[in-house]
């Protein structure tokens, strides 16, 4: 049986001692320690997928918790799954006693318990990511009822701009000079020049 770590930050400012310090009992050697520095959103991280092609059948993951593997609960349960059912290796989460997948006479926890649980904290996330979508939406239409408007401010167009943009379309002016001529920027004035046209006004 071999023994693997994974220790995840999300940028390479942050710092990994804490988790390291975790896995000192077990005496892994340093190749056997596999971190990344990046974001847990998803699992396209070169240091998971290395670790994924080394764990075979028998082996042990050890994580010091269960958000340095990832964030997604759903997507965490996949790799969980694949891990335990596919490659047939264990998990050990240190934070979490119930997320230990090993089987021995002082664990009674193992794979049942530990899938039951960590299903658990997937519905949990779930649930919780939906009353946050739900509080959201109560509270953008609330504010919607008081007026309030969201969004970048639009930008007010001068009131000689439909005149320039004539000038334009009889190719007495260019968009550069046109726009010079509003006070706008180019950009500003050559999206609602082709708005224009596009809408079919008779300029």
């Amino acid at each position: 049986m071999n023994q693997y770590a994974y220790v995840r930050v999300s940028t390479k400012s942050q710092n990994v001692d804490r988790q390291i310090i975790a896995l000192k009992g077990f005496d892994l050697p340093k190749k056997n320690i596999f971190c990344d520095y990046q974001s847990g959103k998803d699992f396209d991280r070169p240091a998971y997928k290395r670790l994924l092609r080394k764990l075979k059948e028998g082996d042990l993951l050890i994580i010091k918790s269960i958000d340095r593997l990832g964030r997604n609960y759903s997507d965490i349960l996949v790799q969980w799954q694949h891990i335990t059912k596919e490659i047939k290796a264990d998990i050990v989460v240190l934070d979490m006693e119930l997320l230990d997948t090993r089987k021995s006479p002082d664990n009674l926890t193992g794979t049942l318990i530990a899938d039951l649980v960590l299903q658990i904290f997937a519905y949990v996330a779930q649930t919780e990511r939906e009353f946050i979508h739900q509080r959201q939406a109560e509270g953008i239409a609330a504010a919607k009822e008081k007026g309030i408007i969201f969004g970048r401010p639009r930008t007010m167009m001068p009131d000689d701009i439909d005149s320039v943009c004539v000038q334009c379309e009889r190719g007495e002016l260019s968009i550069r000079k046109a726009a010079d001529t509003l006070g706008i920027s180019h950009s500003t004035f050559y999206r609602y020049y082709v708005t224009r046209q596009k809408e079919g006004f008779d300029i």
